[in-house]
């Protein structure tokens, strides 16, 4: 059984970041599977309803039925109250989802999602991270997820800084994520050969906005070029 639950599909890493009224969350491509590549274009990043969005790491089959039932969960709740959750209720409401997989997860079947939106009360974007027993925990800031989370937030540390324009937040993720890959072999980087690169998205008071496969490809573009002049990423100001 050990050995089975080994050889399936496996995603990692999920990247979110708060930007100026609102939230980035992106999330590379790669699923392994052992010491196999699985996928080289899954997708860990999933619209929730307009104002929010989560991704996933962890067993990619459940990952994506989680994310598919938490929408439809919310769409019903939506029609059936008249009314969307409060952030926080949706965020809580994952919890108890996350929380009903734990005898799987104990089993090795572990989903741990990233969930981020925009707070219509407080005009923000907020970001809440669980473990296999549930959660809820708000992070601030930004926040990382995943096998390549430790790269991932290295990078976030240096780039990111409070009240930076969605654009900044998403080149700031990308770089993030290119760093992860780089160190973490379970995350993949832009493959410029197949045109998959990570998946991005917005969440503003707008309403959620994924980036187009062309626009992902532009930013993602724009710092494998810049990784060529230094490889190690950009610097962080000292003062």
């Amino acid at each position: 059984m050990s050995q089975v639950v080994r050889d399936l599909p496996h995603g990692t890493t999920i990247v979110a970041a708060t930007c100026d009224h609102g939230v980035v969350l992106a999330g590379d491509r790669r699923a392994t599977a052992g010491n196999l590549i699985a996928q080289r274009d899954l997708e860990k990043v999933y619209r929730s309803d307009d104002f929010s969005a989560l991704g996933y790491a962890g067993a990619g089959s459940l990952g994506i039925e989680f994310a598919r039932l938490f929408a439809v969960e919310l769409e019903h709740y939506e029609k059936m109250e008249g009314r969307s959750l409060s952030l926080e209720g949706k965020a809580n409401r994952l919890a108890r989802m996350v929380r009903g997989n734990l005898g799987a997860a104990m089993q090795g079947l572990a989903v741990v999602p990233l969930f981020v939106g925009y707070d219509e009360d407080s005009g923000q974007g907020r970001i809440f991270s669980y473990d296999v027993a549930g959660g809820p925990y708000e992070e601030h800031r930004y926040y990382s997820i995943g096998s390549g989370s430790p790269f991932a937030m290295s990078a976030l540390k240096k780039l990111y800084a409070d009240g930076m324009p969605a654009d900044d937040a998403v080149l700031a993720c990308v770089q993030a994520l290119y760093d992860a890959a780089d160190d973490d072999s379970a995350t993949g980087g832009p493959d410029l050969a197949r045109r998959i690169f990570p998946i991005v998205a917005t969440i503003t008071a707008d309403g959620y906005r994924r980036l187009s496969d062309a626009e992902a490809g532009d930013v993602a573009g724009h710092v494998v070029r810049e990784r060529m002049a230094r490889p190690d990423g950009p610097a962080a100001r000292l003062r």
